[in-house]
């Protein structure tokens, strides 16, 4: 049983857990593992399965709450939605307004989850560094291949929902990066900010099922080829750097039914290109400021999660 304090930590956890989904950066995942509580959170993630209804069944309410670590997923998903809800608005103007020190901002927390991961699960075999380059390849292949725009139906949304909020959990990769490749990115924080319940629904179960399922594979997989998975997801962020790259100018773009401009193909700038190619200010130095804000932030926690850890032994 948690005391309140525990609880309200927990609860603190989610939100940051929350924050760092909203933009494809760091992922969820990531902030669990620095927090310590990674481990908790795949296990409950797992237990959600037949047995636990049988439990309620044999057992009572109680037994099944206390099988599926009910308060802990509870009290965590509050914090997650808390977040979530709150800083999607935000998001939304961001990237209207103030798009390339936000895309900044993203390549410094991709960066600084790289190196904490790597940090915390170093190459054991030779076969992790081949992984982590073959990451790195497969990003780029994606960043390189014809621009992917789906568009925001029901069914999209709900395939969405089973992939992102599988990668919410994976240490090292963002659900909202996953939807950024797929172009539907906007489509989410949007149905955040207006409250689509609709949209949401769908989501949101297409999640769930998701999660049910590949909780059990990243649980198996983390266990018998944990160093392997890493090296693998910190080498497709790697690779992504260019595809978040703020500076870029567009090669081939055309209107969706909707009236959002969908770019079909672009290519990375300097700072200086930017300005001279596209022709607007390129924010050189609050852009920077922010990428070095990414960084500092992402290894700041991997900080405070050591000292936690160290003073909890």
């Amino acid at each position: 049983m948690r005391s309140l304090k525990q609880n309200v930590l927990l609860f603190l956890k989610g939100i940051a857990m929350g924050a760092a989904d909203v933009v494809p950066g760091v992922s969820g995942g990531t902030i669990a593992f620095v927090s310590g509580i990674y481990i908790e959170l795949i296990e409950s993630i797992k237990s959600l399965n037949i047995r636990a209804l049988k439990v309620l069944k044999t057992q009572g309410l109680a037994a099944a709450w206390n099988h599926i670590n009910g308060s802990f997923l509870v009290v965590l998903l509050s914090g997650v939605l808390t977040s979530l809800f709150s800083l999607a608005v935000v998001m939304q103007f961001l990237l209207a307004e103030h798009p390339l020190p936000l895309w900044s901002f993203f390549v410094g927390l991709i960066v600084g989850s790289v190196i904490y991961l790597l940090r915390q699960h170093p190459f054991t075999h030779w076969r992790d560094g081949l992984l982590f380059v073959f990451g790195i390849v497969a990003a780029w292949g994606i960043s390189v291949a014809p621009a992917v725009q789906l568009e925001g139906t029901h069914t999209t949304m709900f395939f969405a929902g089973s992939i992102a909020l599988c990668a919410m959990i994976l240490p090292g990769i963002s659900g909202s990066f996953i939807l950024v490749l797929l172009g539907l990115y906007p489509v989410f924080i949007g149905a955040i900010a207006d409250f689509q319940i609709d949209v949401l629904m769908v989501f949101g179960i297409g999640g769930i099922l998701g999660l049910m399922i590949f909780s059990r594979l990243l649980s198996w997989l983390l266990a018998h080829f944990e160093v392997s998975v890493i090296a693998t997801m910190c080498g497709f962020l790697v690779g992504s750097l260019t595809i978040i790259w703020p500076w870029k100018q567009v090669l081939d773009s055309v209107l969706s039914h909707s009236g959002k401009t969908i770019v079909l193909a672009s290519q990375n700038l300097w700072p200086s290109e930017f300005l001279q190619l596209v022709g607007k200010d390129p924010q050189t130095l609050v852009s920077v400021s922010a990428m070095v804000f990414g960084l500092v932030l992402v290894l700041g926690l991997e900080y405070v999660g050591s000292q936690y850890q160290d003073k909890s032994l």
